[in-house]
């Protein structure tokens, strides 16, 4: 398949999702929603909403009946971003190429524009009830499966444990345990509420768990060694602020050889997810596989 022509099209379904769910305002709720807006149309790679739709796609359903709640990812995952970019965090002063948040607007700003889409994919998702009739026990689980892997049993717990690791150094198992909740827990709940979305069965959706669990990783390793190897212009920030920061990374307990060797398998591991499906899943292969070759 030509995965570049398929990215670019989901990419495109997206962002013209994401203009009509997050449409600009007058009023006392300009500046904030302006802000919101400028974060969330930066670009990027609309990986999750991608990794829902196809999920949907691999187990036969619709994927513009998953693309509400892939916006809704995609506005979690941003809210995250805003956040992590803040001094008391990652201290950034470029995403995606151009000022982060808390520059182009100030501190206060960054931070209800990051708690205004956390919440804003919430209310997205309880709006849609009226498109799960009969299927509310479905949209219930989705939204419980979101707010776990977005709160403390997820992103935000491996964010905090990823701020106590820095400066000192931590074993193989404890980073693991990092990026699986910081950010592996995202992207797995991705692939799983594609699938519940879709009406895949719950073999289905384990295997595409495990999908998701495996591909994690993997992707959190490629992400550190771009960290080493990359280049700003691909990338749209600096390389090397790990090191600055003393975190914890792949690279740095492993070694780069040795971390991009345990990338391969991970993808390897992933891709056999996906043996009980068929050419459907071919986009989620193929999604995998280039983790190992991206460069950004």
């Amino acid at each position: 398949m030509d995965l570049k022509a398929y990215l670019e099209e989901r990419r495109a379904l997206v962002n013209r999702a994401l203009e009509a769910y997050l449409p600009r305002v007058r009023g006392p709720a300009f500046r904030v929603v302006e802000a919101m807006h400028y974060s969330l149309m930066a670009g990027g790679k609309r990986l999750r909403p991608i990794l829902c739709l196809a999920a949907a796609e691999a187990v036969e359903g619709n994927p513009q009946e998953a693309l509400p709640v892939a916006c809704a990812l995609e506005m979690i995952h941003t809210y995250s971003l805003i956040h992590d970019d803040l001094p008391a965090m990652d201290d950034d002063d470029l995403r995606r190429g151009r000022p982060t948040c808390h520059k182009q607007y100030d501190e206060a700003t960054a931070i209800l524009a990051g708690d205004g889409l956390l919440t804003e994919a919430f209310r997205l998702l309880g709006a849609l009830a009226s498109h799960f009739q009969d299927r509310e026990a479905v949209l219930l689980e989705i939204i419980e499966l979101v707010g776990a892997a977005a709160g403390y049993q997820g992103m935000v717990g491996g964010q905090m444990l990823d701020l106590q690791a820095e400066g000192r150094k931590i074993t193989l198992k404890e980073l693991e345990t990092i990026h699986r909740l910081k950010t592996g827990a995202l992207l797995t709940v991705s692939l799983r509420a594609g699938a519940l979305v879709g009406g895949g069965s719950r073999v289905d959706v384990a295997h595409l768990t495990g999908f998701g669990e495996k591909f994690g990783l993997a992707f959190q390793i490629t992400d550190d060694l771009l960290d080493v190897e990359g280049q700003a212009s691909d990338m749209g920030k600096e390389p090397g602020m790990d090191a600055r920061r003393q975190k914890a990374t792949y690279p740095a307990i492993l070694g780069p050889e040795q971390a991009r060797q345990w990338a391969r398998r991970l993808v390897e591991e992933a891709v056999e997810e996906l043996e009980g499906f068929g050419d459907q899943a071919q986009p989620l292969r193929e999604i995998a596989r280039y983790l190992l070759v991206r460069r950004s």
